[in-house]
């Protein structure tokens, strides 16, 4: 897969029954639907008005590319390792309020896992640290920092308590800021971006200024499908080494339950897709409106789709559909 933006790669994927779908109105707000295999583009379709130089704002999607940009400090030795003391990088913060010991033993692996002990959960509207309670501040940082001590039930599995926490993954990136010195949008395109040729991209910001970590990065569809074969490839881009193996593997197991069904890995959710008789292990990049970037080891695939179903009712379950039964059965029959 060049870093040129794929063109020329001649698609072989058969999904008309998905163009109809979306055409007649049964998939809706349905934006593009990329898949790469084998590390070649089988399919491209842009839907809505779009194309492939629009910008997708995917959400909690850039959480999976904060774990790169983490992963990618430790490889170059300016953060020590997953354990490392959160507080350590943030000489500049500490707690107003809520002081508690525990608070200096946060991990780096604690944030990248959605489980430290900070009371921090956007899936509660009450939670002291839903991420809307964040936006209303200035400091995002000073507010995590300050949120306090929740009860804490482990699973028996990882021995973590899972809790959704976008405010964790804004420090994260505080974290890399002072750890490599220099702001994450130029530390992110000298060494992520710039290796895959990603060029086109928009940046949130917090109201001190700092990027937005925990979502709303704007790529473009071929730029998140590279991302995706970036970590299928073990972290290597046309014979470079971009993240080391080391961390895409470790990034990619299971260090948290979240249910039944859905496991966690260092900010990429873990889960598994049946399809035609068949069921598929993926690590995931999962944002709100149903947007995915989904990694299927097993089949040699990527799999982008965006979409604008923004804080909807089944926007997830329409996005998994679109998997189960449309493009994994097309794979399958390839």
């Amino acid at each position: 897969m060049p870093s040129d933006g794929l063109a020329g790669q001649e698609e072989s994927l058969n999904l008309g029954a998905l163009e109809r779908s979306v055409e007649s109105g049964d998939l809706v707000k349905i934006g593009s639907v990329l898949v790469s295999r084998g590390g070649r583009l089988v399919y491209e379709g842009y839907f809505g008005g779009t194309d492939a130089e629009t910008l997708r704002n995917t959400r909690s999607a850039t959480k999976s590319i904060t774990s790169m940009l983490v992963g990618i400090a430790i490889d170059q030795g300016l953060i020590a390792g997953v354990d490392a003391h959160v507080l350590d990088f943030l000489p500049d913060r500490s707690p107003i309020y809520y002081p508690d010991p525990r608070k200096e033993q946060i991990t780096l692996q604690d944030l990248l896992t959605m489980s430290s002990c900070l009371e921090c959960d956007d899936w509660n509207e009450f939670s002291q640290g839903n991420e809307e309670r964040m936006y209303l501040r200035e400091d995002w940082v000073q507010f995590a920092v300050d949120l306090p001590i929740r009860g804490m039930t482990r699973d028996p599995d990882y021995g973590r308590s899972f809790s959704y926490c976008t405010a964790g993954v804004v420090v994260l990136g505080a974290v890399v800021e002072h750890a490599s010195g220099m702001p994450v949008p130029q530390f992110a395109q000298r060494y992520l971006f710039d290796p895959l040729g990603i060029t086109e991209l928009t940046w949130q910001f917090s109201p001190l200024g700092l990027a937005m970590t925990g979502g709303g990065l704007e790529l473009r569809s071929r730029d998140l499908l590279k991302l995706g074969q970036l970590y299928l490839n073990g972290g290597e881009w046309e014979g470079r080494q971009v993240v080391s193996r080391t961390w895409v593997e470790e990034s990619v197991r299971p260090h948290a339950r979240i249910d039944d069904e859905t496991e966690y890995g260092y900010l990429w959710w873990l889960r598994h897709f049946a399809a035609g008789g068949s069921t598929h292990g993926a690590f995931v990049m999962t944002g709100n409106g149903g947007n995915k970037v989904a990694v299927f080891p097993d089949l040699d695939a990527v799999v982008v789709i965006t979409s604008t179903n923004y804080g909807t009712r089944g926007m997830h379950q329409q996005t998994d559909r679109i998997l189960t039964d449309f493009v994994l059965p097309a794979i399958a029959k390839g």
